[in-house]
């Protein structure tokens, strides 16, 4: 199945992966940073942004979605590329890791490394947030994407600086959300979601000192995951990229050297 891309820069090649109920444009903040020194390649997954769905019967999975990324560097000749990804896109970064197809990996608050409780919430968050998207007129939408103070109270849980994300962005964002088809299949799916298997490759994974979707303490599990330290982006929230793109930046250059 052919994924909806861009692609910018030149170098080794580093290939982006958004959380659940984004867009590749997740990463806007942070591309031309990145371009600067590598082969950028930020796509959408099926079902997500404006990629199609999985093939009718393939269920949505973190692993089915790994699957469907592999094969997308198979499309575009990509050999070991490297990869990160934030949220449910940083697990698969690490899914890809634990495969061994890529040269590295990061991931940004990945998905996975949560206690019972903790997943409730972040599924009872990410549902609450998408039927509100839903139920939003496209006037009410851009009512609030306008307004600073709407900004900051609708964008408070996945960021720390909900004021740094455009009005642009932010009405994209609640339209990637509203029409992302693989979206309920993919949160229902949470309930299953383990740690992948030992990575392969190098990894670097870190955290929002004020994430409040997957709050920092589960960097302590994944540190024991991946038998190194995390490193913690300090002053970010869920969505780094928008809240610290040169901090951001700096970690995805030294992580895919």
């Amino acid at each position: 199945m052919e994924l909806a891309f861009e692609r910018r820069g030149t170098g080794p090649s580093l290939v982006l992966l958004h959380g659940i109920g984004h867009h590749w444009q997740a990463w806007l903040p942070v591309l031309d940073r990145l371009a600067a020194e590598r082969d950028v390649i930020a796509v959408d997954f099926p079902g997500f942004g404006v990629s199609p769905p999985l093939p009718p019967g393939t269920p949505y999975t973190a692993e089915s979605l790994a699957d469907s990324i592999e094969s997308f560097f198979a499309v575009l000749g990509l050999r070991d590329p490297h990869v990160a990804g934030n949220s449910l896109g940083g697990y698969v970064a690490l899914e890809l890791a634990s495969r061994g197809v890529v040269a590295s990996a990061a991931a940004l608050s990945p998905a996975g490394f949560w206690n019972r409780t903790e997943l409730m919430y972040a599924r009872a968050v990410l549902r609450a947030t998408r039927a509100s998207a839903r139920r939003m007129s496209p006037e009410k939408a851009a009512a609030l994407a306008e307004d600073p103070l709407s900004r900051a109270l609708s964008g408070g849980v996945m960021m720390a600086h909900p004021s740094r994300i455009t009005p642009e962005a932010m009405l994209a964002g609640l339209q990637a959300l509203k029409d992302a088809s693989g979206f309920d299949e993919t949160l229902a799916s949470f309930a299953g979601l383990m740690p992948p298997a030992p990575p392969k490759v190098p990894v670097t994974i870190a955290w929002g000192e004020h994430d409040r979707l997957l709050p920092r303490r589960q960097a302590v599990r994944a540190a024991r995951w991946s038998g190194q330290r995390v490193k913690l982006l300090k002053g970010c929230g869920h969505l780094p990229m928008t809240d610290d793109p040169e901090l951001v930046a700096r970690v995805l250059l030294e992580a895919s050297r």
